[in-house]
């Protein structure tokens, strides 16, 4: 492999895809050469705006080209069968995939046993991870400044389809709340308080029959840390997605969001932060400043040859959740 520049290629080029090909592009040490299209429309686009960078519509013809890594963007659905491709036909063996790591706990168990067979470093784009907020929260936790967790309120929220009249022609995503947004609350929860379990879950339509718009949650821990999720794509007041916590502790209580962090101690003190109070700077900013911390992330791990989290195993318990969730839902 060679460190100087990372042979790299994304497959799927829809918004996700075009985010980090960008982010990608300017990287140092990194050489993105291929992109993996199925519309022949934008395939036909890319041909012309890009001609140093090779342009297929299979991943297999990916294979002659020695690359070092591989980005799956494509809808999630298609996750399962693309990985499985790649890693069959001896592509690539690291391996980025945007969340969520599949459609079912059952496919993503696929995938840690490929990925485990093949090696290699592989991740999953939860991004909210390289948020400056929550990383600020997980160092504060880690270091009990609350003490140890009793309890915490979730949600994930976008305004998306706030005020859609059901059975009216706009369609919400197939893949459902749980995936497109309500994911990162749970890998976040994951991240900062380890395993737990699902007790109830309801599931609401509200733009149309049989939609996934909304889920109310609780689960709990082995260690008897009590959590509830509230997540929604028809909530006022958020027209850029938002997730955050509200967790207590025995020393005091922590809020936490996309944007700022508050933390009220038992004897009265407060503290508060914001983005910029906490060095949220990177050097192309795109989208969010966490993707670009995210894709240097991941390609500093491929270089070293690093462990990463979240890796397929640890993303791998989000489907496990979701799944439970669907199951005990009423």
């Amino acid at each position: 492999m060679n460190v100087e520049k990372l042979k790299i290629a994304v497959v799927g080029f829809g918004k996700m895809g075009m985010l980090h090909a960008s982010i990608l592009n300017v990287l140092p040490g990194v050489q993105l050469i291929a992109l993996c299209e199925k519309s022949g429309l934008i395939r036909k686009f890319l041909k012309k705006a890009f001609s140093n960078i090779y342009v297929v519509d299979d991943v297999e013809k990916f294979s002659n080209l020695d690359l070092d890594a591989i980005y799956v963007t494509t809808p999630i659905p298609s996750h399962f069968p693309v990985a499985k491709n790649i890693y069959s036909a001896g592509i690539a063996c690291n391996l980025f995939i945007e969340k969520t790591l599949a459609s079912n706990f059952d496919d993503a168990k696929k995938l840690c046993d490929l990925a485990q067979k093949f090696g290699g470093v592989n991740m999953v784009g939860y991004m909210r991870r390289f948020t400056v907020t929550f990383l600020k929260a997980k160092d504060l936790l880690d270091g009990e400044v609350i003490g140890e967790p009793i309890s915490f309120k979730a949600y994930a929220f976008s305004s998306d389809f706030f005020r859609v009249k059901q059975n009216s022609k706009v369609q919400t995503p197939s893949i459902g709340i749980l995936r497109d947004l309500g994911c990162h609350a749970i890998d976040l929860a994951l991240w900062f308080f380890g395993d737990f379990e699902v007790e109830k879950s309801k599931l609401e339509s509200i733009v149309s029959g049989g939609s996934e718009d909304s889920a109310y949650i609780t689960v709990k821990a082995p260690n008897g840390l009590y959590g509830e999720f509230n997540v929604s794509w028809c909530v006022d007041k958020h027209r850029m997605p938002e997730v955050g916590f509200m967790i207590k502790g025995p020393k005091g209580v922590m809020n936490v969001n996309d944007d700022n962090l508050e933390l009220v101690l038992s004897g009265g003190k407060r503290y508060r932060w914001f983005r910029h109070d906490l060095g949220d700077s990177v050097a192309f900013w795109l989208g969010r400043p966490e993707y670009y911390r995210e894709d240097e992330y991941f390609v500093n791990a491929v270089i070293n040859k690093n462990s990463v989290e979240p890796s397929f195993q640890i993303s791998a318990k989000v489907d496990r959740l979701i799944d439970e969730i669907k199951a005990k839902a009423y």
